[in-house]
């Protein structure tokens, strides 16, 4: 051990008050070295300062504080199951003889409205009845917004012309309105490309 200095190793076996095989040979050469003994001498009073130190603890909350701006990323599944759950104890209620009520409230409103379902499913007329006028209420509302609609953009005027030229004629108008936003979107183009061109 004479040919060599003490390893930070050895040193801290020696820090450690490390009792074992090779520990005296370590112990002999400290004795022996007065170099080693002031790098030993200096890890102690490091290692004393240290211990002199306070010892700081985290507050309860840190490890929530820290989690909280931690991103975990949680499965699909896992969330829907938790939004369910979630969903599940905020509507029902934590006594047993609330959650009893409830089911029996629960209960009643089923089965009266399937009663209403089979009831309206075997009364076929009425309901053929009743989609017809909703069907045509339907038809009205969407005619008038429609023509609402067009007199507001349009004016009385071109309304009028409308009705006049029939379906050939909005037809005819509505291909022009193609060819002519058609024609606009070339042109934009062909502008486009020859300024990029110019450019390069």
């Amino acid at each position: 051990m004479n040919h060599r200095h003490l390893l930070p190793t050895e040193i801290d076996l020696l820090l450690d008050d490390e009792e074992g095989f090779g520990v005296a040979p370590l112990k002999a050469h400290v004795r022996s070295c007065p170099d080693c003994m002031a790098r030993l001498e200096d890890a102690r009073l490091v290692t004393d300062a240290i211990e002199e130190l306070p010892h700081f603890a985290p507050s309860f909350s840190f490890a929530d504080t820290v989690m909280a701006q931690v991103p975990v990323f949680v499965p699909w599944h896992v969330a829907a199951r938790d939004t369910v759950r979630n969903a599940v104890r905020q509507w029902v209620p934590d006594s047993r003889p609330a959650r009893a009520v409830a089911l029996g409230l629960a209960t009643t409103v089923a089965s009266m409205l399937t009663i209403a379902i089979l009831w309206l499913a075997s009364q076929t007329d009425l309901l053929v009845f009743g989609t017809g006028i909703a069907g045509s209420r339907l038809r009205e509302l969407v005619v008038d917004g429609s023509r609402d609609a067009l007199l507001a953009l349009f004016g009385s005027q071109t309304l009028a012309l409308i009705s006049q030229a029939g379906t050939i004629g909005l037809l005819l108008l509505f291909g022009g309105f193609l060819v002519t936003a058609g024609a606009t979107t070339f042109g934009l183009r062909r502008i486009a490309l020859a300024s990029s061109r110019r450019r390069a």
